[in-house]
């Protein structure tokens, strides 16, 4: 999930444009600044809080700077950083965005425990209590986000994707439509903006054959296009979003999360969403596409994973 807020695309002559990045550690601040660097960003890590009005006193850069601030800077603390945000916010010479990397804590705690790291905030104990910690220590920092990204479940591609949607270099990006297949038995996905149930199409669940199979499959995806609601439903639906996506995009929503539910979401939600993906591609709309329940079942067959 992403929010933002107020956020601008480029850089004038007079300004300096600067993206503090930062953010729960493990949440993908690395990978973040990583990112920003390929898209020509002047990055500088964990640089100390009272460095870093000294690194901006003077004209522009020529390019823009992203500043990794975390937990492990020398001289760190909540309040410092809130004055350091609010100092150079009033400087007319910057023009500052805000990153943050968030993340829920059973996550931070499984990254850490799979990559056998120790948290910067308890460095000997079990890695929960440094979430913990941080997370509360950060969340003053998190409200006052431009753009605050939710990496719960991103890959390290998925993430740097983002990250060039909002911070690359040139004119602003448009609209962002990213699609969504999941199990209503295990919860709704986080920052949905719209939701379908699919529940009333055809299972294929309860024909031997497409059992084991995903909504990916020809097989599967035919016999769920047979039901005879199919067709008059994806036609509806594509219909309503290509009426409400420009009201959207004129209203300066640079991103709308659609879900498409079924079961166990592995068949019904799985081929309706590549159906849509393939409809608002075709009509021009930047698609982005993710399916919750097969990401976790293939995550789950890796070796290591401890399923």
């Amino acid at each position: 999930m992403t929010q933002a807020r107020g956020t601008t695309g480029g850089q004038s002559e007079a300004t300096q444009r600067v993206v503090l990045v930062t953010g729960a550690s493990g949440a993908g601040r690395s990978t973040s600044i990583a990112a920003l660097e390929d898209l020509g960003y002047e990055v500088i890590d964990n640089l100390p809080l009272s460095l870093v009005p000294r690194l901006l006193v003077g004209p522009p850069m020529g390019r823009p700077v992203a500043l990794g601030i975390d937990v492990r800077n020398r001289d760190f603390a909540a309040s410092r950083l809130i004055e350091l945000i609010d100092r150079l916010t009033r400087e007319p010479t910057l023009d500052l965005e805000v990153l943050f990397l968030d993340c829920q804590s059973d996550e931070l705690v499984r990254r850490y425990r799979e990559t056998r790291r120790r948290h910067p905030l308890s460095p000997g104990t079990d890695p929960a209590q440094g979430v913990a910690m941080e997370l509360d220590l950060l969340a003053p920092i998190r409200v006052r986000a431009d753009v605050l990204i939710d990496t719960t479940g991103m890959s390290p591609h998925e993430l740097k994707a983002e990250i060039a949607r909002w911070f690359a270099l040139g004119d602003a990006p448009g609209l962002l439509v990213s699609l969504n297949s999941f199990s209503y038995k295990r919860g709704l996905p986080r920052g949905l903006d719209m939701m379908f149930d699919c529940r009333f199409l055809a299972n294929p669940h309860w024909v031997p054959e497409l059992r084991t199979l995903d909504g990916r499959a020809p097989k599967v995806a035919a016999h769920v296009a047979a039901d005879p609601l199919y067709a008059d439903f994806c036609k509806r639906v594509c219909e309503l979003l290509l009426f409400v996506l420009p009201a959207h995009l004129n209203e300066g929503k640079s991103h709308l999360a659609i879900g498409f539910g079924c079961t166990g979401g592995q068949h019904r939600s799985v081929v309706v969403t590549e159906h849509m993906a393939k409809a608002l591609s075709e009509a021009g709309w930047a698609v982005s596409k993710r399916h919750r329940e097969l990401e976790r079942k293939a995550a789950a067959e890796q070796p290591g994973s401890g399923a």
